[in-house]
């Protein structure tokens, strides 16, 4: 949420948010309603300051209070109600539309109203030369069918569409990229040697800290993560009025909601593993095969709380991390700042990493990185108190560190052979105990 001072200060900046975001919260109307909450509530709080000194009177006379003086009273509490209840309607009503004003996008975000206006900021590796090779790559879902490795027709007479077994080796591999991210990310001199490597000034080595997170979450905090919407993409649990999430990030960002954290424990760094569920509504027909777009996924996850002055460099150290592992892979991919059509209203920065297919012959999205600001924390009441006494408000970042089924996906397209084999990177054969898929 955003702070309503700063609309009133510059309403025609926030007109161009919610056009730019592609919004429909109407500005003018919600300064309106803002102005009307402060008027009735200056004339609630005086029409109960009469009460209260009427009742006073009362209270203070000596035998039975005269008529005039016990009407006054009652009229005074019957107008306390009636504008104690349009204050709950005029409050009711602001308060849902500041719940829905977009975050302020950063000053190097795109402005654009879809993917189409996102920006490649840079591109690492370069995909093989298959034809060179002599044979034309497949896609993974073809792979997966041959090697046995995804079963998405037994899922489905089990589990409907968009769902699939795992199986074999490729369960291995994906064991072995969590233990890969874990074994890095809790590596305080593989975290300095990204900082050193990209110059980071004024950041530290500091640890994640590791979490499974609950994958159910209560409709409060969902809302106050700001992450509820869009609601057709929630799995709710009707019976319990829960919901299963989407994404680690969505519990784990309401981890501290009503704390004021420390500001020498900053940034607190946290990597969480869980699966997640979307219902995938309005991409109907859309990737069908395989296991790109599923129902049910795992994902590791970082989140990151930390002071404002430091949370576009933590995105920054965020992203170099997520190339690291990358880069590590040997997997080509490129790194887009999504414009403002494409992030989400809780995001002021919003960076992507897509990863190269060449079963595919494209790109495509497999890790994110999103900076809320104080977008989050000013609805989940999470503060920092800083070394001087005073308290303000915490910034957050989450980001895709591995979403393990695309992973996978790039993993299978890009190490493919000839013979129909997948070999296995070199950085995960220890964990996986494996060279190679046959």
């Amino acid at each position: 949420m955003v702070d309503f001072n700063e609309i009133k200060k510059n309403p025609q900046a926030f007109r161009d948010v919610v056009k730019n975001k592609n919004s429909s919260i109407n500005i003018d109307e919600l300064l309106e309603l803002g102005e009307q909450k402060s008027t009735t509530l200056t004339a609630l709080n005086s029409l109960r300051a009469d009460a209260n000194r009427v009742t006073e009177e009362i209270r203070n006379v000596n035998g039975k209070p005269e008529n005039a003086l016990l009407n006054k009273a009652k009229e005074l509490k019957e107008a306390v109600k009636k504008v104690e209840a349009e204050f709950r309607e005029i409050d009711e009503r602001f308060s849902k539309l500041m719940l829905n004003v977009p975050n302020m996008p950063s000053s190097d975000t795109p402005v654009g109203p879809s993917e189409d206006d996102n920006v490649v900021l840079r591109e690492w590796g370069k995909g093989r030369d298959f034809k060179a090779e002599g044979f034309s790559p497949l896609e993974h879902w073809e792979l997966g069918e041959k090697l046995g490795l995804i079963d998405t027709a037994r899922a489905a007479k089990v589990s409907g569409s968009r769902f699939a077994y795992l199986m074999g080796d490729l369960v291995k591999l994906q064991f072995a990229l969590i233990q890969f991210a874990i074994e890095n990310l809790t590596n305080s001199d593989f975290l300095q040697s990204i900082i050193t490597e990209h110059g980071f000034k004024g950041i530290t080595n500091r640890p994640f800290q590791l979490v499974i997170p609950p994958v159910i979450i209560n409709p409060i905090p969902f809302e106050r993560m700001a992450r509820i919407e869009p609601r057709e993409e929630r799995y709710h649990i009707t019976e319990d009025d829960q919901y299963l999430i989407g994404s680690a990030e969505h519990t784990l960002g309401a981890i501290h909601m009503d704390e004021t954290l420390k500001e020498e424990d900053m940034p607190i760094r946290y990597l969480g593993y869980s699966t997640s569920f979307r219902r995938e509504a309005g991409t109907y027909g859309k990737d069908m095969k395989g296991i790109l777009r599923l129902h049910q996924f795992d994902k590791v996850e970082a989140e990151v709380f930390s002071t404002a002055e430091a949370s576009q460099t933590e995105q920054d150290f965020l992203v170099a991390i997520q190339e690291k592992l990358m880069q590590m892979l040997n997997i080509p991919y490129r790194v887009i700042i999504c414009s403002t059509g494409d992030q989400g209203d809780p995001d002021s920065r919003h960076l992507d990493i897509e990863s190269w297919l060449p079963g595919q012959g494209r790109y495509r999205e497999t890790h994110s990185a999103d900076l809320m600001t104080d977008y989050q924390t000013r609805r989940m009441n999470t503060k920092v108190l800083r070394k001087n006494g005073e308290k303000e408000l915490a910034h957050t970042n989450d980001a895709t560190v591995f979403a393990i089924g695309r992973t996978l996906i790039a993993i299978m397209e890009n190490y493919q052979q000839k013979d129909g084999s997948i070999i296995v990177p070199d950085v995960l054969q220890k964990y996986a105990n494996i060279k190679e898929i046959k």
